[in-house]
């Protein structure tokens, strides 16, 4: 077994494939969530389940979180200084603004814990099969104290100083985001004007227009697959931390700010579907086309 005790905290559906890998790989794991039912599904795995968070971090010398949004990661913080081990590394692989992340950085500094803003790439199968893209800001003694666990996880990249990590999960987002929309508009463009856009995207997959966005989610399209990977609502506030981060840098983004407006349209119903949803937003300001005849896979 691995020495070092990790806690983790946010058992999601990023959080439990991916500290079910740790405790595949030998580490010790105590495992905490608010919603504690999440968590015990984990008990089968060995995982030592905590109902109370101040018990979770404690002789912990790694704290991963995975949490919804800066406002839960800098909560949990708050609730969990008491109990720090001094000389702990807090690695927040949630997705959060910089700002945020830099915050943090500066309150886990004052409570003695070392700390590396490490979102991630890759959805819930990367997380299943240990490829997620972990971006990580920090120092690179931190990074390297981190690499074994990085390394059960995915592949990591050390990007910059604190918050660096976050500006590059931006980027990432970016493209994903914007590259969604591409993608739904050149099958149903394929579609509506005559070809089978199945057959379009086979032609185009190997040419420079092929990505993982059309080799995976033009797949979801044409099957109308919208069960969750990345979630509308999860995109729409990466979206809006991306907008976000460029006015703090003075940088215009026109086309992210015409895609977050497409998420947005979709936000208040679909929150839930697989950000491959960005076909249906498009399919509602073209009235009377639709990509396909399969009926709509939602949660």
């Amino acid at each position: 077994m691995n020495q070092v005790t990790i806690a983790f905290l946010g058992i999601g559906l990023m959080g439990n494939p991916m500290a079910k890998r740790l405790l595949e790989a030998g580490y010790k794991v105590h495992v905490w969530n608010r919603t504690a039912s999440k968590a015990t599904t984990l008990a089968t795995n060995c995982a030592v389940v905590h109902h109370d968070l101040a018990e979770a971090v404690a002789g912990a010398g790694i704290i991963i979180s995975m949490l919804q949004d800066g406002h839960a990661v800098a909560e949990t913080i708050a609730a969990a200084v008491a109990a720090f081990t001094p000389g702990a590394l807090w690695i927040d692989m949630s997705s959060i603004r910089q700002d945020e992340a830099l915050a943090n950085h500066a309150a886990l500094s004052r409570s003695g814990v070392r700390h590396l803003d490490a979102p991630v790439s890759g959805g819930v199968a990367g997380a299943e099969a240990g490829t997620l893209a972990i971006m990580a800001g920090g120092t690179a003694e931190d990074f390297n104290h981190a690499k074994a666990v990085f390394d059960v996880l995915g592949s990591a990249v050390l990007v910059g100083p604190a918050g660096s990590g976050q500006v590059a999960k931006l980027c990432n987002q970016l493209i994903v985001g914007g590259t969604l929309h591409i993608v739904a508009e050149a099958l149903l463009l394929a579609q509506a004007a005559g070809a089978d856009p199945t057959a379009v995207r086979e032609a185009i997959r190997g040419g420079f227009a092929g990505s993982k966005i059309l080799e995976l989610h033009g797949q979801r399209m044409l099957e109308r697959n919208f069960i969750p990977g990345g979630q509308v609502k999860t995109q729409l506030k990466d979206q809006r931390n991306i907008l976000a981060a460029a006015a703090d840098a003075g940088v215009a983004l026109p086309v992210t700010a015409l895609v977050t407006e497409q998420f947005q349209a979709i936000s208040a119903d679909l929150p839930q579907a697989d950000h491959a949803a960005a076909l249906i937003a498009l399919e509602r300001i073209n009235p009377g086309l639709r990509l396909g005849d399969a009926p709509d896979q939602l949660p």
